[in-house]
């Protein structure tokens, strides 16, 4: 039985016989595209479980095929970089990649975000069933607080009466502020609970996600009023 199925988006030949062979000794069912056209063709079409996407791609590059998948689907996306400056990196989280990797990595490394990325969507799904499953009443799949609806299942908020579908992090962020309303949560706590231990990204990753989500919750984003900050420390849902 497999354990999931993965794209691997890269131009290296040998760097995508390396990423098949491991991840198919690991029980994951791969398919493989060598630039960013084919990508999405293949995304498409097949519906992975995750995807382990290179930014420097023949064609469309990293940061448009994950721009356009983001639109598209909620799939992990773990990225690949040959750079290390970390504009690289905060441009794959904004648009939207949940992970990323510095070549040269480790094979075990890249299985390990593997893992823990699939596991934060199968612990979801998980939640979702469990609230679907032990009481029928719709209104326990959502939080709400005032004008702002999380919406559990649908993976959506509503604000003042207008939908956002968020990046599957924004919404993580958002779902894990909401339930620890009114506690402080420190920076590293939350990219421990959201990122994973494995994500090595600093704390500006935190602060510009949660940038993001007060344009979209807050009614005047430079003056917020639902997810507060906490000098020193971190942030404090108020709801």
């Amino acid at each position: 039985m497999s354990n999931g199925k993965i794209l691997i988006v890269e131009d290296e030949p040998s760097l995508i016989e390396t990423l098949d062979y491991s991840l198919r000794k690991q029980g994951y069912e791969v398919i493989t595209a060598i630039d960013g056209r084919k990508a999405l063709e293949e995304a498409r079409h097949q519906t992975p479980d995750l995807i382990v996407l290179d930014i420097m791609l023949p064609g469309l590059d990293g940061f448009e095929v994950c721009r356009i998948l983001r639109r598209e689907m909620n799939v992990p996306i773990i990225m690949l970089t040959a750079r290390t400056e970390e504009v690289d990196k905060v441009v794959g989280l904004e648009v939207g990649a949940d992970d990323y990797l510095t070549k040269p990595f480790s094979m075990r490394e890249l299985i390990a975000r593997v893992k823990a990325n699939l596991r934060r969507v199968r612990i979801d799904r998980e939640e979702i069933a469990t609230a679907t499953t032990t009481t029928p009443n719709v209104a326990t799949e959502r939080m709400i607080f005032d004008e702002l609806t999380i919406d559990l299942s649908r993976r959506e908020v509503t604000f003042q009466g207008k939908v956002h579908h968020l990046k599957p992090k924004e919404f993580d962020l958002l779902v894990f502020l909401a339930r620890n309303r009114g506690i402080v949560l420190s920076r590293d706590l939350i990219l421990e609970r959201v990122w994973g231990w494995e994500f090595d990204g600093g704390s500006r990753t935190v602060d510009v996600h949660v940038r993001w989500l007060r344009e979209k919750i807050e009614a005047n984003p430079s003056d917020p009023q639902r997810i507060i900050t906490v000098r020193g420390i971190g942030y404090r849902f108020e709801g």
